[in-house]
């Protein structure tokens, strides 16, 4: 390491303080890190807390702080971090020190907040207090006493330089204002560039801080995705280099070209964009809001990493041209002695070697920052002739558009027109876009997500060609779009435990909204389902795959709303619920699609009197939180008829009630719906304690015959529920069709498990029909035809329902070979002879 006593005699200020005060040079020879504890020490040692005393301890200290620090930098045994901890470390105790017990709110803002201050830089702050408005006049008299015995110079200088210009109404405001006030401010008054500047507050001293996150949080992060946040700090920074060449300030480090502020917006702008969604966003180290980031694909790892070294690079920089004087500076020096200084303290050889470094580092920055922020190049075009196009531009929906909007319109509908152009039918495309353009119209962060991003228009338009159902989705959850922003995302195999561990941390971070936790739920619902219909689309998962991954999802869901209802649940009597959701039908048989809603029942196994009453309300604000139709749509449609005595049954059975039911009441046809019903969430010993009475009841002894009329006759009655009028095929109710096959399955689970335990198992109808002619029941041949014909009714059922078919039917000579191969399965189990 560098003699710090050497390295320090590069700074006038160390000069002139050791001149002044020789007995600091002790602390020098081996510098140790300022703890906080150090410093607060320090001033208890000072004496009495008269202003006089306490204003020359503090700048006292604040010399020994910066001396040190200052050592411990330049001679290499210091980073950027703890540089920065340790003046945002004596920042807080001067504040918490002459404040003592008054309940002032001092916010601190920019560096300070971010934990990230410099070595002689002013500390922005804004006065706050709860409460009402006639306090005033005592919280401003402790503010300004605060600002005098931090910011007067002495002879012993100051302590920090205070600027409170980023107040409410800035300079013209009222020195300290109250909650309420600073809430209207923002709802009625807060522009753009407040948002950034409010991005990193932080409370340092006073009470009320989590009532204050509650009115800052909604005005700098927005609940949608903030789209529109990028073309308005584009324009925030063409201002700033417009004052930056007007005042040539080109060699700034901070506001510059390639400058500390260009990588702070790229940050901020990224965090804006998605930080009313993302919790784990909304970080304020600048640093680390690169890492984070990058974690999430927001910013390339190789982008992150270049930029944060640029700040480390940077903020050093900054930090040794204060050292010189002591002074606010950014600016490089001009004369060759403070050139030569700079270049030392930096660890170059001479100038040019550092200027040289300082080009390239700037260069990289700017890069980054035109990468990020350049505005799409697009040639004004007019508008295709379309009469769907034509029709939205003479509607009063389009002139009553903010100009830029209107803008960013004119310049996406030719786009979209092209893309639709590159889709299988660029007139059924085009329509869709126009829906979806229309209905986005208004939310100028969708407009501008898609008009500043080719690439996701290009793939939106892939998708609603390809299905209409796609396109529904899409227009009813805008928020979508932003999946598609990035290939490796969009398309990358679910990971159900990072997802579930990243719910959590959303759900945890909303612990007091009922509402906006409904919405987390529904939203990254939406979002996973999206991402599979983008992999459906592009022919990377089969039916059978994608109904696994809906079903997963859908048992991630319920587990998850389950949890968050018990959490709320007036009355619950113990930690965890002894309560199970069992899945019947798709859900049960892991043969959900996109739309399928979910058949459930609720059983619990807890002794306790209440509990019949309290699972009760359970079931019924479980129900609610999935089916209920919030700001964010619907998490899934329910269906609870399954349930012992359906309908008229108990919403919650308790599991001997369930088991005397199955034992005792229940008709074939349960025991038919049992066959396709697991566990899906909730205590898994409750789960188990089902699956153990469904395999009992599966594996009962059944007299043929009689069991075979039964299911015949509900046969039946399903098809003459499903009347098909057409000369087309229904291949899920017509004779030869889906539940021909499922029914007959059924049949030799309930017939022949009590001889073939294996049958019990819930693996679905492909593999139970090879199962059952590895016992004999069915000739393999034919099992093996009817195995590809139910693959085939449910690819074509699938394809149907992504193009928007009420009825998945198709010409009767499409499946011929299919309906006959169903229907000699059909007589093979119910008319052998």
């Amino acid at each position: 390491m560098l003699d710090p006593i050497r390295k320090i005699g590069l700074s006038r200020f160390a000069q002139r303080l050791l001149a002044a005060r020789p007995e600091l040079a002790a602390e020098l020879a081996a510098p140790a890190p300022f703890t906080r504890d150090e410093m607060l020490n320090a001033l208890v040692a000072s004496g009495d807390d008269s202003d006089a005393r306490l204003s020359r301890s503090l700048r006292q200290l604040r010399n020994r702080v910066l001396l040190r620090v200052m050592a411990r930098d330049l001679s290499g045994r210091a980073g950027l971090d703890e540089v920065c901890g340790t003046m945002t470390d004596l920042a807080e105790v001067a504040i918490s020190k002459v404040l003592n017990e008054e309940n002032l709110v001092v916010v601190g803002m920019g560096k300070l907040g971010g934990r990230e201050l410099n070595v002689s830089s002013d500390i922005d702050l804004v006065f706050l207090y709860p409460g009402a408005a006639d306090a005033q006049e005592r919280y401003e008299r402790a503010g300004r006493r605060l600002i005098r015995l931090l910011a007067d110079p002495t002879e012993d200088g100051f302590v920090f330089r205070v600027d409170m210009r980023l107040r409410p109404y800035g300079d013209s405001g009222p020195l300290a204002c109250n909650f309420e006030a600073l809430e209207r401010y923002f709802i009625t008054q807060g522009r753009e560039w407040e948002r950034y500047a409010w991005l990193k507050a932080r409370p340092l001293h006073g009470g009320g801080h989590a009532e204050l996150d509650s009115i800052v949080r909604p005005f700098v992060f927005r609940k949608y995705l903030d789209y529109g946040t990028l073309a308005a700090l584009r324009a925030l920074h063409a201002e700033v280099r417009r004052d930056v060449a007007r005042r040539e300030l080109a060699e700034h480090v901070k506001l510059g070209p390639g400058g500390i502020r260009e990588i702070e917006f790229i940050a901020q702008a990224l965090q804006l964009v998605r930080g009313g969604r993302d919790p784990e966003l909304r970080v304020r180290p600048t640093v680390r809001a690169l890492e984070v980031l990058s974690q999430k694909s927001l910013l390339p790892e190789s982008a992150a990493r270049e930029l944060a070294d640029a700040y480390v690079f940077l903020r050093n920089l900054e930090h040794r041209l204060q050292y010189l004087d002591d002074a606010q500076r950014h600016d490089l020096p001009q004369d060759d002695e403070d050139r030569a200084r700079v270049a030392s303290m930096c660890g170059f050889s001479s100038w040019k070697e550092f200027y040289s470094r300082l080009q390239v580092v700037r260069a990289s920055v700017s890069r980054h920052f035109e990468q990020i922020f350049a505005e799409p190049e697009a040639p004004e075009e007019p508008w295709p002739e379309h009469a769907r196009l034509a029709a939205l531009r003479a509607s009063q929906r389009y002139a009553a558009l903010p100009e830029e909007s209107r803008r960013r319109l004119d310049r996406l509908m030719p786009a979209l027109a092209r893309a639709a152009q590159a889709t299988a039918d660029p007139e059924a495309t085009l329509v869709r876009g126009v829906d979806l353009v229309e209905a986005i119209a208004s939310r100028a962060a969708y407009l501008a997500l898609l008009a500043e991003h080719p690439e996701a228009l290009e793939r939106v338009a892939r998708m609603i060609g390809s299905s209409s159902w796609a396109a529904e989705f899409i227009t009813r959850h805008p928020l979508l779009l932003d999946e598609l922003l990035d290939d490796r995302l969009l398309y990358a195999p679910i990971d159900l435990g990072s997802l579930e561990n990243h719910l959590r941390m959303q759900l945890a971070a909303a612990r007091d909204d009922t509402e906006r936790r409904m919405n987390i739920l529904r939203e990254m619902h939406q979002a996973q389902v999206f991402r599979l219909l983008a992999q459906d689309l592009a022919g990377l998962l089969t039916v059978e795959r994608l109904a696994d991954h809906l079903s997963a999802l859908a048992d991630l869901m319920l587990e998850s709303c389950l949890e968050e209802v018990w959490r709320d649940l007036r009355g619950r009597h113990r930690e965890k619920p002894s309560f199970a959701v069992i899945g019947y039908g798709k859900l049960g048989g892991k043969e959900l699609g996109y739309a399928s809603d979910l058949d459930i029942i609720f059983l619990h196994d807890d002794a306790d009197e209440r509990s019949q009453e309290v699972y009760a309300r359970l079931a019924q604000r479980l129900n609610t939180w999935l089916s209920a139709r919030t700001s964010s749509g619907m998490l899934f449609e329910t269906d609870l008829q399954l349930r012992p005595s359906g309908a008229s049954g108990l919403l919650v059975s308790s599991i001997a009630a369930f088991e005397r039911y199955q034992e005792e009441n229940a008709w074939v046809w349960e025991h038919q719906a049992l066959t396709r019903a697991r566990y899906c969430a909730g205590d898994r010993s409750v789960g188990e304690a089902f699956e153990r009475i469904r395999e009992r009841i599966l594996r009962r002894k059944r007299d043929p015959e009689p069991l075979k009329e039964e299911i015949l006759a509900m046969r039946e009655k399903l098809h003459a529920a499903h009347p098909n009028n057409s000369s087309l095929f229904d291949v899920k109710h017509d004779r030869g069709g889906m539940i021909d096959i499922e029914f007959a399955v059924q049949y030799l689970v309930l017939g022949f498990s009590e001889k073939y335990p294996d049958l019990t198992g819930n693996l679905g109808n492909i593999a139970l029909l090879r199962m059952a002619a590895g016992h004999g029941l069915i000739a393999p041949e034919l099992a093996e035809r009817c195995r590809n014909a139910y693959r085939e009714f449910r690819r074509l059922q699938h394809g149907l329902r992504l193009n928007g078919a009420r009825y998945a039917r198709v010409p009767r000579e499409q499946v011929s070979s299919e309906t006959e191969s169903v229907k000699a399965l059909w007589r093979a189990v119910f008319n052998p002879s």
